[in-house]
């Protein structure tokens, strides 16, 4: 059992879980590297995260727990760099919770050759895991083991992805007879899709495979469009076509190798919104969550 494995702790009222015990596979220790909150905003508002070291599943459980048959695990944005943990965290968890969505928040590690032996599958790992441990304890949270889907802003929209197109990718040992990494469904939020340099977002990419001795295979690997397969779960995506960090192709090319794989998609782009515009309060775009809740309560 996964969960016998790991260490729950609470703040405040959320569980929070330690993904890895001991060792992670792959790791280096740097003590020069240590986690720190910096603020994007004046009194200590817009909290961003950088050089996670220790990654964790924080649990937001429905106020009607009766609902909570669902899962998703969430994967905040910030290129790569850094975690942007309110507006692609906490609002959206909050926000799924308030849906009767059992939501938890994935503080995955940062791609850096610092702490890691391969930076670009360091992420992916704290993905795969993510998902085991929510599947193997899915009966703890009252979820459906068959529903557990994992959701992703701007580069936290690559790991989903990534994790979505390359669950039989081994990213890490898990173990004879894990439970499958494979989520059960994918939304992508105005995602990095792609790594190739003509559309991806350059910072997301240096960060993730820049400089690599292999770094051409890891950007086919890496460019989610290309991994697309007829075995691909059911995506969701939204993106802004005003978006100039990301360009909305990055989602239309995932969506078009979907519609070619006949897998289930759904895409709303929307005229206006740039990037990073999270649950789009006060906007049109704000309908998205109301949407994408919808769509979920339609899959099998």
């Amino acid at each position: 059992m996964i969960l016998s494995a790991i260490t729950v702790s609470a703040v405040g009222q959320k569980e929070v879980i330690r993904l890895w015990e001991g060792e992670i596979p792959g790791a280096i220790k740097s003590e020069n590297y240590v986690e720190k909150t910096i603020y994007a905003k004046p009194n200590n508002q817009a909290p961003r995260v950088t050089k996670v070291t220790e990654p964790t599943l924080t649990v937001y459980m429905p106020k009607n727990k009766a609902l909570g048959r669902t899962a998703v695990i969430i994967c905040p944005g910030g290129g790569y760099e850094r975690l942007a943990m309110d507006i692609e965290g906490v609002d959206i968890a909050e926000r799924l919770s308030e849906s009767g969505i059992v939501a938890f928040i994935l503080k995955y590690r940062l791609p850096s050759g610092e702490i890691m032996e391969d930076k670009s599958v360091g992420p992916l790992q704290d993905a795969q895991r993510a998902i085991r441990i929510v599947r193997e304890g899915a009966k703890r949270w009252g979820v459906d083991p068959n529903k557990i889907g994992i959701m992703g802003f701007s580069a936290g929209g690559h790991l989903a992805a990534s994790a979505t197109t390359l669950s039989d990718y081994k990213s890490y040992d898990a173990g004879e007879g894990a439970v499958s990494a494979r989520p059960d469904f994918g939304v992508l939020i105005y995602p990095v899709v792609s790594m190739k340099e003509v559309k991806t977002h350059r910072g997301s990419r240096a960060n993730l495979i820049g400089g690599l001795r292999n770094e051409k295979e890891q950007s086919i690997l890496f460019s989610a469009e290309e991994q697309v397969n007829y075995n691909t779960p059911p995506c969701f995506l939204v993106h802004a076509a005003n978006d100039k960090t990301v360009p909305y192709e990055n989602s239309d090319d995932f969506v078009r190798e979907m519609v070619k794989h006949n897998r289930r998609v759904e895409y709303h782009l929307m005229p206006d919104g740039g990037h990073g515009f999270s649950l789009g309060r006060g906007t049109h775009n704000e309908k998205w969550c109301e949407w994408m809740v919808e769509w979920i309560e339609t899959l099998k």
